[in-house]
C-alpha cells in the first residue's frame, strides 16, 4: 500500500455563491497541516479568478486565505489558457501564484495517478 505524501487539489468552479473556493482552501490547509505536499491548480475561466489579487466582487474575501495557505507552504498554479481567455495578467495574480500550461497539468494527472497520490476536484 502506497502512503499518501502529495495532494493535488483542482478548483474549476469559482462561483461566488459556491462553497468550492472555501472548501479548496480548507482542504489545502488541512492536508498541509498533516505534513503533506499540497498543490492547488486553479483552472477554467472561473477557477482562475481565485488567483486574482484584490477581487472586488464576492464575499468572503479570499486573498487573505490564499496568502495564509501560501505561507503554510501550499503551492498554487493558475492555468495560463484560462487566464488568457479572461484577460488575467501575471501582474494581477496574488504574489506566490505562478502560471501553468495545460500540458503540465496533464502531466501532473499522470504523475499523481502513477504514484497513487490523492487528486481532488472541486
Amino acid at each position: 500500500m502506497t502512503e499518501v505524501k502529495k495532494v493535488l487539489l483542482l478548483l474549476k468552479n469559482m462561483v461566488y455563491e459556491s462553497t468550492s473556493p472555501q472548501e479548496t482552501l480548507k482542504f489545502a490547509k488541512y492536508y498541509r497541516s498533516k505534513g503533506l505536499k499540497v498543490l492547488v491548480i486553479l483552472w477554467g475561466p472561473m477557477g482562475v479568478l481565485l488567483a486574482k489579487r484584490e477581487k472586488t466582487r464576492g464575499s468572503p474575501k479570499y486573498d487573505a486565505s490564499v496568502q495564509e495557505c501560501i505561507d503554510m507552504g501550499v503551492e498554487f498554479r493558475c492555468c495560463q489558457l484560462a487566464s488568457d481567455m479572461i484577460g488575467l495578467k501575471k501582474e494581477e495574480l496574488i504574489p506566490g501564484i505562478e502560471f501553468i500550461c495545460s500540458k503540465d497539468v496533464a502531466e501532473l494527472f499522470l504523475t499523481y495517478t502513477e504514484e497513487n497520490q490523492l487528486i481532488i476536484n472541486f
